[in-house]
């Protein structure tokens, strides 16, 4: 095939294409929770389930799919996960219940990171060193996080015209699009024979489970009791795999390159991902509940409400490559999480001023300038991390690097979830009467079941929990600030003496 034919525009724009669709399918669902719970008759940690499902499949096997990717071609993963996520979008769309819906929902995951493991890699193949890489690995991060930002407005079209089913039957047609392009335009990339991973099986099962058996405590704990035995059996399930699958990564060249780890400029980045999806995408699960709930919107009054998040994301990043060349990663990052932090502080403001009404001028401006600051934040923090994460490693790792770091970013979501979802569920039965038997619809914003009488206490409890979640995001935004510092360049060693051991092992592992 001529080379033409397979020039770095269509790897980016392919590639691009699979970004958008899995992170949109983060957020898109967002709008239609009420809608989900109230068709498939479920309740909070069902709703849940639908977000997070997707989530910690798509974060557990990104590891293994980096690793895959290296091993058999990064074009073949990226096209096999791609036809997978497909067929599972359809099935969401058909599901006749909420159990069929999450398992569903998890094969969507399991394609998604089949597609999204090698982004990174096969952007990084495609063009060299330098500027243009640079450019692109930005240019990708600003679409991705767009997509993220406006899953609300495109799926409070989808759900307001044609119902909340095609949120997921959208996905088919685009789906097959990007298969014939990557097929006929994508060319094959994999890491040199001799540095290829195992694609460690017991490893991928161990994560998996770790993951689940962690997750679930925070999904089960406000409804069950935290001291339940389901709770702390799961926990303790999930401690234990977690130390299981650290023992099975001794060797060096399985799931995780535990050398990668000792790069303070790589880990720092891939911790500073998954901060950066919690306070972000696990956020904007609640702030979508509480305008839709707290304002009476529709969902596409909700998505157009969420324009000034989209816009503001849109639009400075449009000037993050400038920004790049000018000042150093961590100072980028730094002010990124400076100004998301303040966003949550504002729209926790907000929350509490519009528990009186859903008319407060000043709870309106809050919210605005919340959700610009909110966009800014995102759309400065994750370019230079992704930039970090590919340059700091060797290239023979840069699958490996790309699904580790990728990795990070949907358990991220999913840990926000989780962890703002026991938050908000907590603050929400403390503000209400437990004999009322109407804390299930408050939690989903259903106020239309809740009884006239005890309308203002549960507008009360719910403005209260989200003012909880937005504080709680706002402190880890602090965290963020902080440990920014990591990924400040390491000192070189003084001529006469030797690096750091982390430094010639990793070397050594290269």
């Amino acid at each position: 095939m001529p080379s033409r034919r397979r020039t770095p525009r269509w790897t980016f724009a392919l590639v691009s294409a699979g970004g958008v669709m899995m992170t949109l399918d983060v957020t898109v669902v967002n709008v239609a929770l009420s809608g989900i719970a109230r068709d498939l008759e479920s309740g909070l940690g069902q709703v849940q389930w639908t977000v997070s499902a997707y989530s910690l499949a798509f974060g557990a096997l990104l590891l293994s799919s980096g690793a895959l990717s290296d091993r058999i071609g990064r074009r073949t993963v990226f096209t096999a996960g791609m036809a997978l996520f497909t067929l599972a979008s359809a099935g969401c769309g058909l599901a006749p219940d909420v159990g069929t819906l999450i398992a569903a929902r998890a094969a969507q995951g399991v394609g998604g990171a089949l597609v999204f493991a090698p982004t990174l890699a096969l952007i990084a193949a495609a063009y060299p060193e330098g500027a243009r890489r640079q450019g692109a690995i930005a240019a990708f991060a600003a679409i991705a996080s767009a997509a993220g930002a406006l899953g609300p407005v495109v799926g409070g079209v989808l759900v307001d015209l044609l119902g909340w089913r095609w949120i997921f039957l959208v996905n088919v047609p685009i789906g097959v699009l990007v298969v014939a392009g990557a097929l006929a335009r994508m060319p094959e990339s994999a890491a040199p024979r001799d540095t290829r991973r195992r694609i460690d099986p017991l490893g991928a099962l161990l994560g998996v489970g770790a993951l689940l058996a962690l997750h679930y405590p925070l999904v089960a704990g406000p409804e069950a009791g935290w001291a339940s035995p389901q709770v702390v059996l799961s926990a303790a399930v999930g401690v234990g795999l977690a130390l299981a699958l650290v023992a099975s990564q001794r060797r060096g060249d399985g799931l995780i390159d535990l050398a990668l780890l000792r790069v303070r400029a790589f880990s720092g980045a891939a911790l500073l991902g998954f901060l950066a999806r919690l306070t972000s995408l696990g956020v904007l699960a609640f702030v979508t509940l509480w305008l839709q709930s707290t304002h009476a919107y529709t969902p596409l009054e909700v998505g157009l409400h969420l324009l000034p998040l989209t816009g503001s994301l849109l639009i400075a990043g449009l000037f993050v490559a400038r920004l790049q060349r000018r000042f150093a990663a961590d100072a980028l990052v730094a002010g990124g999480f400076a100004a998301q932090g303040a966003g949550l502080v504002l729209l926790a403001a907000a929350g509490a001023w519009g528990s009186a009404g859903p008319g407060s001028p000043r709870a309106g401006a809050a919210t605005v300038i919340g959700l610009v600051l909110l966009g800014i934040g995102g759309a400065v923090i994750f370019p230079p991390l992704m930039g970090v994460a590919v340059s700091a490693v060797p290239a023979d790792r840069a699958g490996m690097a790309s699904g580790l770091t990728n990795a990070c970013y949907p358990l991220g979501t999913a840990t926000g979830i989780a962890v703002f979802g026991a938050l908000f569920s907590a603050r929400v039965g403390e503000g209400l009467d437990p004999e009322a038997g109407v804390r299930a619809a408050v939690e989903t914003g259903r106020f239309e079941l809740v009884p006239a009488a005890l309308q203002p206490l549960a507008r009360s409890a719910f403005s209260g929990g989200f003012t909880a979640v937005c504080l709680a995001a706002a402190l880890v935004c602090a965290v963020g600030v902080l440990a920014a510092r990591t990924l400040r360049p390491e000192p070189e060693a003084p001529e006469g003496t030797t690096r750091p051991a982390r430094r010639s092992r990793m070397a050594g592992a290269a």
